[in-house]
């Protein structure tokens, strides 16, 4: 019941966001049961080329698309690291508001390599900072980014980069 009632307090532009969320998080966890990444992530890179992005962006809405990302996977079972990364950049490139997807790993003493999903804008995480339980950021070695553009004008294609070490 006090679901409900948070839903309600909300304005209809949050709650439309968080539809969308909630549909993105579903959709890509389902998606990638199914197909693997690298066959995926061409997928949804055409479906964000063709997204109608909007020229001027509401206030706060890194914020809100991070916000509605989480609490979209808490009601989507098995939505990874990975699941949130990719629906929060999907959602920031409909806001237009440019992201990189950051893909890294980490040594672990037990299990060997841990690998962790998040995406960043300006240079700040803005999505996959908060599950990591005992681990760091800083602990995962980016191995590559996927960055989707921010301008409408540049081709549908996912630009993908290396980074230095």
């Amino acid at each position: 019941m006090e679901q409900l009632r948070k839903l309600r307090r909300l304005s209809w532009d949050e709650r439309w966001l968080l539809a969308r969320a909630f549909v993105l998080v579903a959709s890509i966890r389902i998606a990638l049961r199914i197909f693997p990444f690298r066959i995926l992530r061409p997928l949804l890179a055409r479906a964000t080329s063709g997204a109608a992005r909007r020229r001027r962006p509401r206030a706060k809405v890194v914020e809100h698309v991070a916000w509605a990302v989480a609490v979209a996977a808490a009601y989507v079972p098995g939505a990874t690291c990975l699941v949130q990364a990719l629906a929060g950049q999907i959602l920031l490139v409909r806001y237009g508001e440019a992201s990189k997807l950051q893909i890294g790993v980490a040594r672990e003493q037990r299990a060997g390599v841990r690998a962790h999903a998040w995406v960043e804008h300006g240079g700040k995480v803005v999505i996959g900072n908060s599950s990591l339980g005992d681990w760091a950021l800083d602990d995962f070695l980016p191995l590559f980014g996927l960055e989707e553009p921010k301008s409408t004008t540049r081709s549908p294609a996912t630009t993908v980069t290396g980074t230095e070490t």
